[in-house]
């Protein structure tokens, strides 16, 4: 410090008080982050997680095998084959998706007329095999049944903008 002059002296002294100002102008703020695995942010409602396939409350699947979602898909990561029932509708025999491809873009989502799949609120699908990612028509029964409630209340809050 001794060989700079007097004006840097007194600009890197004014740094530094204007640093500790900053610290302990945030020290006594509330917290910005999350202890995460504890603790989770706020989602949307338009949040896009892992993919679930809904049911009526009947308990009859939704999905109607129009393969709207298998034809809107950029990243093909739907397949769909289905086949006739006895009173003339259509239903899935398979529903897979491979969800190494998916891009989570929401189009399967906003093409289904009726709701059948949808993106829920699930973020933490991780595995330990790519196999464990692809989805059959009962992983994604399962994730409609289990995320149900959440996913209605979010279709339902997301309403007046569709």
């Amino acid at each position: 410090m001794a060989s700079l002059d007097r004006t840097a002296r007194s600009f890197l002294l004014s740094e530094l008080v204007a640093g500790f100002a900053l610290t302990l102008k945030y020290m006594f703020k509330p917290k910005v982050t999350v202890n995460y695995p504890y603790e989770k942010g706020p989602l949307s409602p338009r949040f896009r997680g892992e993919h679930a396939l809904r049911r009526y409350p009947n308990g009859e699947e939704r999905c109607i095998a129009c393969k709207l979602c298998e034809a809107i898909c950029p990243a093909q990561a739907i397949t769909i084959e289905a086949e006739p029932r006895d009173d003339g509708s259509r239903r899935t025999t398979r529903y897979d998706i491979d969800m190494t491809k998916c891009i989570y873009c929401g189009f399967c989502q906003e093409a289904c007329p009726v709701d059948a799949i949808v993106e829920g609120p699930n973020f933490e699908f991780s595995t330990w095999t790519r196999e464990e990612l692809m989805y059959d028509k009962e992983k994604l029964l399962s994730n409609g049944d289990r995320w149900e409630s959440l996913i209605a209340a979010n279709i339902h809050s997301d309403a007046p903008y569709r």
